[in-house]
């Protein structure tokens, strides 16, 4: 039986454990309270949790420890469900339910068409509208308040199937997204309350997880071979960011293992990284049945030495049940104490506590006025729109052809596949949406005589009988839109792709339309991993080209705005779009970023990616031409170094021997998390459309840096700003230093190197702005 359908079957499962109506513990109605000091909202949070622990047997706690938590009714306290999620939306599944008094939630982007907005305060916003939504279901029943979301891992191949659920390549903008969205979805202290939460968020898949089921290598038992260089500046980042930043109650830690340790087991990732130097106050889970898979996978020899093997390593809840079937065995046969059981029901009550589970009737509690009337709002749909526009990349614009308008356009031909999608624009982890517009439906508000062949079958497109349907359709049509692309047979969770082409006969059927066609051709890419469609650009008739990402409810309406001119398109690409032979040069399994060519291996994503992509990452274009201008941005920055602190530095010098660089480790610092480095960029909007227009700072480290394997190129800042036709605005973009101008050497230490830098200001394909500056010691000062 494939790993996929056990992963259904187990879903099917526990799909048939039945949602009770709403409950919560001490309901005064059913208990006295007054004699529980669990349920005494007056006392911290651990003074209470600890309380309830102590009150329960083994076998009670090992019943608590599972994602089905059975509850103690001796005690008022209900059973639990913990295991909900919250990609882009309110997702439907075995523990979420609607029906008449919720029909349906808000269902936005898939995630990777959110993160090519490079809009944090968006994503903040996103997050606030789904935990809104979430509180509302709660309410009423229908969802609990315990969300395994949002997916951190970085994209570092194009082939992953979970690609989608991702922010993209890029480190920075995964963990600005999982920050800004974790803060939206928790809101903490919203209501004066320094530490409640609205609902609990959780960053996945802790960690080096990007492959699914590739050539028959799957995730559960992958080992991750990962250098201490790669998983500081490329894997940890978003979730060190997640726990530091977004202050998330909840990781998960994943399937697979990391040089050869089973994530969900060891102690010096759990314990020793994400709870004692990261500082997670809340929750570690593991990914479903990973604990399982240790016995399953030969870790282990016994279920108790692979249950007491990931308590002891820092989990603290099963999604699944083996903690459920094995802790007391673990206990009683003294593989692992009963008080790592009691510290792990702690750091779990304490969130469901924060949460108001323990502050009796949720009416009371202030997110308890969130109704069935908060969810699928005007704005709340507007917002998903919204980031569907904002998010929509323009990859190609010959003539210029777009927009196109109305005036002109009298007969339009919709084909493709993917040209009535409706399921396929929600992408994996959907809602229930509020509400479906399909690009058919988006562009028939636009054009009146609007006509539909899909050419194809379904994406998979294994049988052309139909493209010379559409071949013909195109010969009457003054323009033709082409929406081709991917879905979830393709690319999904347990499906990763062997190539980067489209599937069956796309190909002919983009080929033989355009060249049949009358007018020009629009070509819509619905999907979440790139696709190599350079063939399209050197078709005449092929004027340009869309990529769409998985949009959304009202995905065609976005695509329709955009290709009509409602919205100006700002969208960046937030990953590399390779040729189609980078498959052949690098096999998915190999973690490492950098160049090795000693074994001829490309590097991956942008930072570290030698050859010529058919996209760069951070390429989109406009309908307006933006020009920016330095306002200000320092030329030097001067750093001290504390006496005390063990001398870690290697001195050289650059090739023209002019400039001393020094390696300079940032924990020996004075002040390193405080040293700002501010940009200000002016930008212009040369147009007559208003629109959207994304900065992007990159930086170029000194040549001479004394690193191995330093990036070509990284960014380390970005900001959206609106800018009226003609008119000028300020983009403003602060920096750490030691964060954004650190190096990782290849044992995991990061370093500040002195000497020249230089800022790079755009895209590659855009005007480029630079800017040099210098980075040197100004001594040492005396720690005290």
């Amino acid at each position: 039986m494939s790993s996929l359908v056990s992963f259904i079957l187990v879903m099917l499962t526990f799909s048939l454990v039945p949602y009770t109506s709403h409950q919560y513990a001490c309901n005064k109605n059913e208990i006295d309270v007054t004699r529980l000091s669990f349920c005494n909202k007056s006392l911290p949070y651990p003074v209470r949790a600890k309380d309830l622990v102590s009150r329960l047997t083994l076998r009670e706690k090992a019943e608590q420890l599972a994602s089905y938590a059975k509850g103690i009714p001796r005690l008022g306290v209900p059973p639990y469900q913990w295991w909900s999620e919250a990609l882009h939306g309110v997702s439907e599944g075995p523990f979420v339910h609607f029906n008449g008094t919720i029909p349906g939630a808000t269902s936005f982007p898939a995630v990777i068409l959110s993160a090519a907005t490079f809009n944090a305060s968006l994503w903040y916003m996103m997050g606030q509208v789904v935990s809104t939504e979430a509180r509302a279901m709660y309410n009423v029943g229908l969802s609990g308040l315990t969300y395994w979301s949002p997916n951190v891992n970085v994209y570092r191949d194009p082939r992953w199937g979970r690609g989608q659920e991702t922010p993209g390549e890029d480190p920075l903008v995964v963990s600005k997204y999982a920050v800004n969205y974790v803060r939206g979805l928790q809101e903490v202290g919203i209501h004066g309350n320094g530490n409640m939460l609205k609902v609990s968020a959780c960053c996945k898949h802790f960690t080096a997880y990007d492959v699914d089921n590739w050539k028959d290598v799957q995730r559960f038992t992958f080992d991750a071979k990962v250098s201490k260089q790669d998983l500081e500046d490329t894997y940890q980042p978003p979730f060190k960011s997640c726990v530091q930043e977004g202050h998330v109650s909840g990781v998960m830690c994943s399937f697979n293992r990391v040089n050869g340790i089973p994530s969900c087991a060891d102690p010096n990732l759990l314990k020793g990284t994400v709870r004692e130097q990261w500082g997670l106050d809340g929750y570690i889970v593991t990914d479903y049945d990973a604990i399982n898979v240790f016995y399953m996978g030969n870790y282990t020899t016994t279920p108790e030495d692979a249950v007491a093997l990931a308590l002891k390593a820092g989990v603290n809840l099963n999604s699944g049940d083996y903690l459920l079937k094995y802790t007391v065995n673990a206990v009683q046969q003294k593989k692992v104490e009963e008080s790592v059981v009691d510290q792990a029901l702690i750091y779990n009550y304490i969130v469901l506590m924060r949460l108001g589970f323990f502050d009796g009737d949720p009416k009371k509690h202030p997110f308890g006025k969130l109704r069935p009337s908060d969810v699928c709002t005007k704005d709340h749909k507007k917002l998903a729109l919204d980031t569907a526009k904002q998010g929509i990349v323009l990859l190609e614009n010959k003539g210029p052809t777009l927009p196109l308008s109305s005036k002109y356009v009298k007969n339009l031909a919709i084909i493709g596949p993917n040209g009535n999608a409706t399921r396929t624009m929600l992408s994996n982890y959907p809602s229930v949406p509020c509400r479906y517009t399909s690009p058919l439906q988006g562009f028939q508000k636009y054009v009146k005589r609007v006509f539909y062949q899909p050419g194809c079958q379904n994406v998979k497109c294994v049988d052309k009988r139909n493209i010379e349907a559409a071949a013909k359709l195109a010969a009457t049509a003054d323009v033709v839109v082409l929406v081709v692309g991917l879905d979830q047979s393709i690319e999904d969770e347990g499906l990763d792709r062997v190539n980067l082409t489209l599937p069956g006969y796309q190909n002919m059927l983009v080929e033989k339309v355009t060249s049949s066609a009358k007018g020009k051709v629009i070509l819509v890419i619905m999907s979440a991993g790139p696709v190599d469609v350079l063939f399209a650009t050197q078709l005449t008739k092929l004027r340009a080209i869309l990529w769409v990402g998985y949009p959304g409810q009202d995905g065609g309406e976005a695509i329709a705005q955009v290709v009509f001119g409602d919205h100006n398109p700002s969208g960046r690409a937030p990953v590399t779009w390779y040729r189609k032979e980078y498959v052949d040069e690098i096999p998915m399994t190999d973690m490492n970023m950098r160049e090795d060519k000693s074994r001829g291996v490309p590097g991956r994503t942008y930072r570290f990616y030698t050859g010529k992509p058919l996209y760069e990452f951070g390429h989109g274009l406009s309908y307006s031409t933006f020009v920016k201008v330095l306002i200000h941005v320092p030329s030097t920055v001067t750093i001290k170094k504390s006496v005390n602190k063990k001398l870690n530095q290697i001195l050289f010098l650059t090739r023209d021997n002019q400039t001393d660089n020094k390696n300079i480790d940032v924990s020996e610092v004075i002040n390193c998390n405080k040293l700002e480095f501010i940009v200000e960029i002016g930008v212009k909007n040369e147009g007559n459309m208003d629109g959207g227009h994304v900065v992007l700072v990159f930086w170029k480290p000194p040549k001479w840096n004394g690193i191995e394997g330093a990036p070509n190129i990284q960014l380390v800042g970005f900001e959206r700003v609106e800018v009226k036709a003609r008119n000028t605005e300020l983009a403003v973009i602060k920096l750490n230093v030691c964060e954004a101008f650190s190096l990782v050497d290849d044992q995991g230490d990061r370093k500040l190197v002195t000497g020249w830098h230089e800022l790079v200001i755009g895209s590659p394909t855009e005007k480029q702005v630079s800017h040099k500056f210098i980075v040197r010691s100004g001594g040492t000062i005396q720690d005290h």
